[in-house]
């Protein structure tokens, strides 16, 4: 008994101690990435890059997503980790132009990059003090991506503008839902690959800033 219990205990440790591993070499690499695309989105503000076609962006993004999740448990891993925050960076560039133009648009994106940056600091304290299992917004998550989709999709085709505050709000809420099952994973042993662990924190990341701009840009922001 004595000695299954130690074995128990050995085990317990052992993915604990994993389990940090993985999480701080997540960390590091989200910061990595996140510095990276802010480096390219500025390059596209500064050459004044003009919005991509949506087509060509759905196809760079996924395309370079399903790369990295091919390439994820070797060296090219990294690569296409850089390749597809740098792409997303870079597309972000023109958006962030159109923000930056606006009367007061400077004090609204740092208001939107300040407002994401202390909501993942927080949900992420949440996960690591509580050590509270978030495994349950798996289906959450699921669910909202596909209703998210085609709300974007009927805003679309049937000309809907009003409808984006609402898709907005949702996306906020969903981004962070990402963020507390993705940290969950990791703390309990359910993502042991920290490059798929920092693709997934870095888009939740991603759409929980456009999703603020867009509701702080909604919300008369950038009104004279």
């Amino acid at each position: 008994m004595e000695n299954r219990s130690y074995g128990i205990g050995q085990r317990t440790g052992e993915r604990s101690i994993i389990a940090h591993k993985v999480l701080r070499n997540t960390y590091m690499l989200l910061a990595m990435t996140l510095l990276f695309s802010a480096v390219t989105a500025a390059a596209a503000v500064g050459l004044g890059v003009q919005r991509m076609n949506i087509l060509l962006f759905l196809v760079g993004a996924y395309g370079l997503m399903f790369l990295v999740h091919r390439t994820a448990n070797s060296a090219a891993g990294l690569l296409s980790t850089f390749a597809f925050t740098g792409f997303m960076g870079f597309s972000l560039g023109p958006i962030l132009s159109a923000y930056l133009s606006m009367s007061g648009g400077p004090q609204l994106v740092m208001t939107a990059l300040g407002m994401t940056g202390a909501t993942f600091v927080a949900l992420s304290a949440v996960v690591l003090v509580t050590r509270k299992d978030f495994g349950f917004l798996a289906n959450f998550i699921f669910v909202g991506v596909i209703v998210l989709l085609l709300s974007m999709l009927g805003a679309w085709l049937f000309q809907l503008p009003g409808m984006m505050l609402a898709i907005s709000a949702g996306f906020v809420l969903l981004s962070s839902a990402m963020i507390l099952y993705e940290t969950s994973q990791i703390i309990h042993g359910g993502q042991d690959n920290y490059i798929l662990a920092t693709i997934s924190l870095y888009v939740a990341i991603y759409n929980l800033f456009l999703s603020l701009l867009s509701l702080l840009g909604m919300g008369g922001g950038g009104d004279d």
